[in-house]
């Protein structure tokens, strides 16, 4: 696994999104106390997750444009369109910054 700097906690404030611009770009998400981190583009279609309409109360994000619903915590699809789930990566905070566990091919 390689470990990448993402930003400071601070940087993104809860109930945010950030796109990261690694291999394959990853949408982070700011819900409460905890941060996810899924691929960024939708399993049904070519569209940007980290645009996508944050629900902070069951930690689940809906494509922009498909109405697709996807768990933040486990990456699920949780209703059509899509189908296939959002890979999900690992999120380390440490003094203040967020890092993500990327594998050592796609950082």
């Amino acid at each position: 696994m390689a470990r990448v700097h993402v930003c400071s906690v601070t940087e993104l404030p809860s109930g945010e999104s950030l796109r990261v611009d690694t291999q394959p770009a990853v949408a982070l998400f700011h819900v409460g106390e905890d941060f996810y981190a899924v691929a960024d583009l939708c399993t049904h279609a070519t569209a940007s997750i980290s645009e996508g309409y944050l629900d902070d109360h069951d930690s689940t994000v809906e494509c922009p444009i498909h109405t697709a619903r996807f768990c933040l915590k486990t990456g699920a699809a949780l209703c059509q369109p899509a189908t296939e789930p959002l890979q999900t990566f690992p999120v380390v905070v440490e003094d203040g910054e967020i890092y993500l566990d990327m594998p050592e091919e796609a950082a």
